[in-house]
């Protein structure tokens, strides 16, 4: 008789029925930062560039590929109510510390910048919440450094699902491969129709992609330093070997935070992470694609918080 499989870990609430439609119901990304401060931070090591604001437990938020803090701007000063909130520039990126990303341990740098912000900022521990390739670092950072992470979220963490070896994964949304395509012709040639296709990657629906949004990776993919650091950075922000022998080694309270569109992997991938996590609970947005806390951040912070509360 074969054994029944796990349910889905779910969080004690129910997913809503109907998601409010999407509205561009923010003025400007600068208004949604205003109370927050933004300073360069030198550790022992590196520069990181941090948009900070809140008291309370430190969570630092870590972005996706090609992408700076400000992925978090419509997030940080609501989740600043109950948390230490610092969303920074991972290494390679933004202002934060810059040099070739073509190495073989470029995850391992990248995940060591963290820990070297964490000394900086006298954090013992802390809440990591990473998106994508941020889920990827969040994830390096609960295998090796447990002692360091409170609680983790691995938000639409495609470059972990990437690399399992489960077969039955429903087909991709959009192709990994796509991704990787539109950030070579953002980055070779930084026009405003090849960020806005870039973006647009990352959306349920291409209007979701705001005119500030394109004017500011315009502004970033324009920078030589930035050209040169991540002209080498793969779509699946990994070179390690699949995940399926260390998820269950994950011993930190943990949340796979999904999204119903998410381009390169449906809530099936996501539902398949939680399952192999111990313990890890699991929530999707319906609505959503790559960048949830963007599309639906009122939804977002409602459930970081409360699972980042929870006892």
């Amino acid at each position: 008789m074969e054994a029944e499989t796990p349910k889905t870990p779910m969080l004690n609430w129910q997913i809503p029925a109907v998601t409010p439609p999407w509205k561009k119901d923010f003025h400007s990304i600068y208004l949604e930062l205003l109370g927050c401060q933004i300073r360069i931070v030198n550790g022992e090591k590196y520069q990181t560039r941090v948009i900070e604001a809140g008291t309370g437990k430190p969570l630092i938020l870590l972005h996706g590929v090609g992408g700076t803090a400000e992925s978090w701007f419509r997030n940080v000063m609501r989740l600043s109510q109950h948390f230490h909130v610092c969303a920074i520039d991972s290494l390679f990126h933004g202002f934060s510390s810059k040099q070739s990303a073509n190495s073989q341990n470029r995850l391992d740098s990248q995940t060591e910048h963290v820990l070297d912000f964490m000394d900086a900022m006298s954090f013992k521990k802390a809440h990591i919440e990473g998106e994508s390739m941020g889920a990827a670092i969040g994830f390096e950072l609960a295998l090796k450094h447990p002692d360091r992470v409170d609680k983790l979220i691995l938000n639409t963490a495609s470059p972990i699902t990437r690399h399992l070896e489960q077969p039955t994964f429903e087909p991709f949304f959009k192709s990994p491969e796509s991704l990787k395509i539109l950030s070579d012709a953002a980055l070779g040639k930084a026009t405003e129709r090849t960020i806005r296709t870039r973006l647009e990657w990352l959306m349920t629906t291409p209007d979701r992609v705001v005119d500030e949004l394109v004017e500011l990776r315009l502004k970033y993919y324009s920078m030589p330093e930035i050209q040169a650091a991540q002209s080498g950075i793969p779509p699946t922000s990994s070179e390690r070997r699949p995940y399926d022998d260390d998820l269950p080694r994950i011993t930190v309270p943990t949340l796979v935070f999904w999204s119903e569109f998410n381009p390169d992997g449906g809530p099936d991938r996501g539902e398949y992470l939680a399952r192999q996590i111990p313990n890890a609970e699991y929530y999707c947005m319906l609505d959503a694609a790559h960048w949830p806390q963007y599309e639906h951040p009122e939804e977002h912070d409602s459930v970081v918080t409360k699972f980042l509360l929870s006892s």
